[in-house]
């Protein structure tokens, strides 16, 4: 890991920020935003550091220490334990001894550790192993190293479910006390569990050295925190907070700061807080924390900043809460705008600890794998989404609708320094749906810098998204992308007004698939006035599209109603009724409808999503669907082949004039010989060509092979000056005779475009 930037303090704010990402996220990378606003505060030349506690506490849990702890902690406890949590207390010797290297593995540290954790008798095994004997069908014989990472990923989970059981259950990898932070429309509950004492919960308590009561976790959490806070001296804490299952951590965070850090001032943002917090008024968040932000954080930071250093009045503030004389008020009087994507600065990744994340595979799918395999470095092509119309969607707030997209040399640029710092070359584009024109764009960059990396991204299953398109995509290191099928009924998706149709959609999947790309597919039930046969229709068509292999993981998800959202805003349009008409004083996004014109949403969820993780494993395309369902269900309407008749029928090329034409290989040889046929001599010429795969030779007259040497130079990806199709069919008309019509569908030109040529 490099050492990031160091900028030279600005006198005029003297302020040094310590950005938190409170517990818990991902286990294999790190959030994105901290590392963001860090990269912008070096471009203001403002001290700054960052820290992901989440990382952190998982460590110190996670080892052999932390595993002594925690088996003296529920020897201390004695709680009533199932059977299988008892036989892992009784095996607690080998959990203490085999954590080490398990988490040393997942690091990619011991690699040789593989052959032992696949021997079968080296991890110890609790219920999340009930199903591992189907491995060696999913991993062969030669996936020795993902099979150990999934077999280590269950046994993680067994720890997890032994937390969750004995010590703590509001314990998650990827989420904390989630359920606190969720739907939460009053303080009440969260203020109750963050000030809980020896009184109210002694049995799961332990008094600390000033006489504090702290939970286990807690105890390392702020342990964490300490260190950090004495490592780092900072003048404000920023806590971020993209998901609800952050915020307790993040407060408790502020709890312990302004006990034992009066002076420090804690700042709090992040996803959860723009779109929960908008209408805030409970003055006892602010026994926790003193200012919130909402939305983009570089302007509101910087006005905190200068706040702080007596530079700026409160009333001058972004979008910042806070508390005046036991009062929340919201002061955004400043006229400011915000910083454009282009001035954020490059996100260093500095102070972080990329070497202790781990790479876990918790589902034996190669596509759902990468939320939590791998390091990626995480950037946004473009600040809010460049469609912005779907019915569900928060498209009044602001990281939705301000678009204002990157440029691509701007990108790579930023892709190059953050490799140089993290060694890694991995990317994930976090954008809520990626512009195909910037991806084009964006492409065409990395493969003129020669540029290796592999990335991935979410869009939208837009036409746009051409064979030729994916297939450049690919070749600049693309490898899956994810994207909202939604409800797979058309009545539905032109309600959510998403600009496509399933068929639509099954066409642009086979155009990534086929191009070597994967695609999940993000799927909704409960859309208002959604029926059961809709519902079971969108099943069968999820079913095809599996099966015919265009879709190889997705999630289901039933549909939240939100308060930012078209139908929140006008849910009579929809047909529903909203409930919750007067607005909480803590946390407001979800809202509480009656839907009478549509089924049971709620009845589907559970045979939806077993059937989908079947369909992910290549398993049980002949059940019938009813099988799934402990209930009636309608027979589909969807024709047997409908999805694989969509992808074989070919809809007739038509070719743009200022389509862009690109060759994305290397320059071909030619030879130049003459060719005897019906006594006559015909002057030929042969371009040879090789690609990753080989080589292959096309045949053409010596005038179309010399004039198709000249073009190759002007159609190489990395040519930076635009070649067109008008272009293209001019400069052939001057110099060759014949047709340029029978010369593009000529066997020559069929396979170039086969093996490449791109027409964009």
């Amino acid at each position: 890991m490099g050492s990031g930037s160091h900028p030279i303090p600005n006198p005029d704010l003297n302020q040094t920020i310590l950005f938190i990402t409170p517990p818990f996220t991902q286990l294999n990378t790190p959030y994105p935003a901290t590392a963001s606003l860090k990269g912008f505060l070096n471009t203001k030349n403002i001290s700054s550091h960052q820290v992901d506690l989440g990382i952190e506490v998982i460590h110190t849990l996670f080892s052999s220490d932390g595993f002594t702890a925690l088996f003296a902690e529920i020897d201390r406890l004695k709680p009533n334990l199932s059977a299988n949590a008892m036989r892992m207390v009784q095996l607690q010797t080998i959990y203490i001894r085999t954590i080490g290297p398990v988490i040393a593995f997942l690091q990619g540290r011991k690699p040789e550790l593989a052959y032992l954790i696949c021997s079968g008798n080296w991890l110890p095994e609790g219920s999340r192993f009930s199903h591992h004997d189907k491995l060696d069908h999913a991993f062969g014989s030669l996936g020795i190293m993902d099979k150990a990472k999934h077999l280590t990923t269950l046994y993680l989970e067994d720890i997890a479910d032994l937390i969750v059981e004995a010590i703590d259950p509001h314990f998650g990898f990827s989420r904390y006390a989630e359920r606190l932070g969720r739907c939460a429309s009053t303080f009440d509950a969260l203020d109750a569990e963050l000030r809980c004492d020896d009184a109210s919960l002694n049995h799961d308590l332990e008094p600390t050295q000033n006489g504090s009561h702290l939970r286990f976790i807690d105890r390392v959490l702020t342990g964490h925190l300490q260190q950090k806070m004495e490592q780092y001296n900072p003048t404000a804490v920023a806590l971020s907070v993209p998901f609800p299952g952050n915020l307790y951590s993040a407060l408790k965070c502020g709890q312990w700061l302004k006990k034992h850090y009066p002076g420090v001032k804690i700042l709090m943002g992040g996803g959860f807080v723009n779109t929960e917090l908008r209408s805030l008024s409970d003055p006892r968040v602010f026994n926790y924390v003193d200012f919130i932000t909402l939305d983009d954080g570089e302007t509101p930071l910087m006005h905190l900043i200068e706040h702080l250093n007596g530079s700026r009045k409160p009333e001058e503030l972004k979008r910042t809460f806070t508390l005046v004389n036991g009062t929340v008020t919201f002061f955004d009087g400043s006229t400011e705008p915000d910083v454009a994507p282009s001035d954020t600065g490059t996100p260093d990744y500095a102070d972080l600890p990329l070497e202790k994340y781990l790479s876990v595979i918790e589902m034996i799918n190669p596509m759902y794998r990468l939320w939590s395999d791998g390091r990626w470095n995480k950037l946004m092509l473009a600040h809010g989404c460049y469609w912005g119309q779907c019915t569900f969607c928060d498209t009044t707030l602001d990281y939705i609708k301000r678009y204002k997209p990157n440029n691509a040399t701007l990108l790579c640029d930023r892709m190059e320094a953050i490799i140089a710092q993290t060694g890694s070359h991995g990317f994930h584009f976090t954008d809520e749906a990626a512009p195909p024109a910037l991806l084009r764009e964006l492409a065409l960059e990395i493969l003129r810098r020669n540029l290796p990396v592999v990335w991935w991204t979410n869009i939208r299953f837009e036409k746009n998204f051409t064979c030729d398109l994916c297939r450049l995509l690919k070749a600049s290191g693309c490898i899956a992308v994810s994207g909202g099928l939604e409800v797979a009924s058309d009545r539905i998706l032109k309600m959510i007004n998403k600009g496509v149709t399933v068929s639509q959609v099954a066409q642009v999947a086979g155009n990534f698939t086929h191009a070597g790309i994967m695609v999940h597919a993000y799927l909704m039930y409960g859309f208002p006035t959604q029926t059961a046969q809709e519902s079971i229709d969108s099943l069968e068509v999820v079913r095809q599209l599996f099966l015919n292999g265009v879709v190889q993981s997705g999630f289901w998800h039933q549909f939240a109603m939100t308060v930012h959202s078209p139908v929140g805003l006008n849910p009579e349009q929809f047909g529903v009724e909203k409930q919750n008409l007067v607005p909480g004083t803590f946390a407001n996004n979800d809202l509480v409808f009656i839907d009478r014109k549509g089924c049971d949403h709620e009845a589907f969820s559970d045979g939806l999503k077993k059937s989908l993780y079947n369909y992910m494993h290549g398993a049980c395309f002949d059940f019938d669907l009813e099988e799934w369902f402990d209930f009636r269900v309608p027979q589909t309407t969807v024709a047997p082949h409908f999805i694989r008749n969509l992808l074989t029928s070919k809809a007739q090329e038509i070719i743009n004039p200022d389509a862009r034409i690109i060759w994305p290989g290397e320059m071909p040889s030619v030879n130049y010989y003459i060719r005897t046929k019906k006594g006559k001599t015909i002057s030929m010429a042969g371009l040879q060509f090789q690609t990753q795969q080989g080589g292959f030779t096309i045949q053409v007259n010596e005038s179309t092979g010399k004039w198709l040497m000249n073009l190759f130079p002007r159609i190489l990806a990395r040519n930076k000056i635009p070649y067109t199709c008008r272009q293209m069919e001019e400069d052939f008309s001057n110099q060759n005779p014949g047709d340029f019509r029978t010369f593009w569908n000529s066997q020559a030109m069929l396979t170039l475009r086969e093996k490449g040529l791109l027409v964009l």
